[in-house]
């Protein structure tokens, strides 16, 4: 790989700023100063250091979001706010997308990444990716709300929701909510179905991995192999 495409890849700076840095002396291979942008290298073998930061190298990237209400699922949006807007400069040279979608109402776990065969993998139906939501309603649930999401939610649409867990607050005003689909505004449409309506939903996890406590909304962090 081009030493410039490397250090553009990795969100570092543009193709023509590592040009620039070259000139000055300021981009090293191996510790050797390189001024020719062109060369190629083995990331994964050879060392880079842009500015005095040695630059690792990750093809692909991971980001757990705690996502704000008010922003949308996407990379851009002519009108509002998109996702991608909350992370950092450098993270948003990597071309990071969401894996799936929360309605722009809704807040909680969202992972982002620039791996499209990891999305395509994980959102594919034939996966059964299991997602926990929390949500409140309007009004107390059905006491019979269990057993009819564990046989399946007949939408108003007519639409048979796949087998669901529900575990209801002692009020049954919330819960949580295990879904291994993801329609359209479904949660909204099955508690709908009671004749309720739902007032708040987050999801909290996401393909067995839950959303970090710690992150406040609209913080991310790095995935790790440990999560």
């Amino acid at each position: 790989m081009r030493i410039d495409k490397f250090i553009s890849e990795c969100g570092i700076a543009s193709r023509k700023e590592a040009a620039l840095a070259a000139k000055r002396g300021q981009l090293l291979v191996d510790g050797v100063a390189e001024r020719d942008v062109s060369r190629h290298i083995d990331p994964e073998k050879q060392s880079v250091t842009y500015m005095g930061r040695i630059i690792n190298y990750s093809r692909f990237v991971y980001v757990m979001l705690n996502k704000p209400e008010g922003y949308v699922s996407a990379t851009e949006d002519s009108r509002l706010p998109v996702v991608t807007e909350l992370l950092s400069d450098e993270l948003k040279k990597r071309e990071l997308f969401p894996v799936g979608r929360l309605d722009r109402d809704t807040v909680g776990l969202m992972i982002l990444t620039n791996n499209g065969q990891l999305a395509h993998t994980v959102l594919s139906p034939k996966r059964h990716v299991e997602k926990e939501y929390r949500f409140e309603c309007a009004e107390p649930l059905d006491e019979n709300a269990e057993q009819t999401f564990s046989e399946g939610v007949t939408l108003a649409d007519g639409y048979e929701c796949k087998s669901a867990g529900l575990v209801c607050d002692p009020d049954r005003r919330g819960g949580v909510i295990t879904l291994t689909e993801g329609k359209y505004h479904q949660i909204k449409r099955m508690i709908a179905s009671f004749g309720n309506k739902v007032t708040y939903l987050e999801r909290i996890s996401f393909a067995s991995i839950p959303l970090d406590a710690s992150l406040a909304r609209g913080e991310w962090r790095y995935l790790t192999t440990k999560r």
